[in-house]
């Protein structure tokens, strides 16, 4: 018994090399295709290079995205890494992500050094 130990283990490690990512891969292709599939004229998304925008039209393999007020840009449906919130749902928080302050402060408290 001792003598097939050697084979289990390697077994078990191309178990887990090869079939555990693969799952982990076809997983992940669904959540893109759902993704893909979810998208709507409107939409705030964000590109796989970080570029925000709402989506202006759909096409069969592009997605037109408007990133400025009469500017649209043409992707790759692949490039749309994520659908984003819209900017009104900041749970109380300003765009740069703080509380609301003064210029120069965090949360209204002086910036660390300022006395």
């Amino acid at each position: 018994m001792e003598q097939y130990f050697p084979i289990v283990l390697i077994a078990l490690f191309a178990v887990v090399l090869f079939v555990l990512p693969a799952r982990q891969r076809k997983r992940m292709q669904a959540q893109a295709q759902a993704l893909q599939e979810s998208l709507d004229i409107g939409t705030p998304v964000m590109t796989t290079s970080g570029l925000h925008g709402n989506v202006a039209s759909i096409g069969d393999k592009t997605v037109d995205l408007e990133i400025a007020p009469g500017v649209v840009v043409t992707f790759a449906r692949q490039a749309i890494l994520e659908i984003r919130k819209p900017l009104g749902t900041t749970d109380g928080l300003t765009d740069e992500g703080t509380d609301s302050g003064t210029p120069g402060t965090a949360g209204g408290r002086p910036a660390d050094g300022a006395v």
